[in-house]
């Protein structure tokens, strides 16, 4: 079964994960202990991860490194950027309706 990236990003651990990661590369123990549940269960989540190409793996030595990949997350960024113009533009509307409530009680 082939994973794309909003089934990784969905889950919470998941996305823990990625934000660690994305600030330096960690072995698998070193992201493990961030977590309360077992080292068996991150490694499944990294293995999602690196299925969806988020993470990718750096041998160094007898020790493995995964690295935040950034490119692979522009399909999520490409999707939301769509919706982005619709958001701004109802925001906006939301400004001027509470500009104009709050001059109507002066």
């Amino acid at each position: 079964m082939r994973r794309d990236v909003f089934q990784a990003i969905a889950d919470p651990t998941r996305r823990a994960i990625l934000s660690l990661i994305a600030l330096q590369a960690m072995t698998p123990n070193a992201i493990a202990e961030n977590f309360d549940s077992s080292r068996q269960a991150v490694s499944k989540h990294i293995k999602v991860l690196v299925e969806c190409e988020l993470l990718e793996q750096q041998q160094q030595g007898r020790e493995i490194f995964y690295h935040f990949n950034a490119q692979k997350m522009k399909e999520v960024d490409q999707w939301l950027d769509q919706f982005r113009g619709i958001w701004e533009s109802r925001f906006n509307n939301l400004d001027e309706v509470l500009k104009k409530l709050k001059s109507e009680r002066k």
